[in-house]
């Protein structure tokens, strides 16, 4: 509601706190996409929040803070390229039992055991060894640590 009311006199800047902090799922994703579409129609958002996936949705730019100053500033594909692993790791079926094997992602297309596992196993997952936000927001600021 008070995001609504927000946007009646069509302001060019939101500032906004936590927008979706103790909401379910579904109108967590409503105002999303609220969001997502006042930032298409030329607004901007400035938004702080504890919730890294928002933060993952909904900016552009992220700025870390610890002790009162920028501690780390940057888009979050390239936050996680920074801070995470550059491999793949990938589990598939092998005589019942699911085998688990990582890759470097760099060496990947000429990875022959990758190859032979990709065309003669069955495939449960494949997921890249990227770093999430809240990894890289209590790296980067060191909260959470030994709390």
């Amino acid at each position: 509601m008070n995001y609504v009311r927000a946007l009646l006199n069509k302001p060019k800047i939101l500032f906004l706190d936590e927008p979706t902090n103790g909401l379910d799922p579904k109108n967590a994703r409503n105002i999303k996409a609220m969001i997502k579409q006042f930032q298409q129609d030329g607004g901007t958002v400035l938004l702080t929040t504890h919730l890294m996936n928002d933060v993952d949705e909904l900016c552009d730019r992220v700025a870390f803070m610890a002790n009162g100053k920028i501690a780390e500033i940057d888009t979050p594909k390239n936050l996680k390229l920074k801070h995470g692993e550059r491999r793949v790791e990938v589990e598939y079926k092998n005589e019942g039992q699911v085998a688990k094997s990582s890759f470097d992602l760099d060496t990947l297309g000429s990875s022959d055991e990758f190859m032979q596992i990709v065309k003669a196993r069955e495939i449960v997952t494949i997921h890249s060894k990227e770093t999430t936000l809240d990894d890289i927001f209590i790296k980067v600021t060191g909260v959470g640590i030994n709390e």
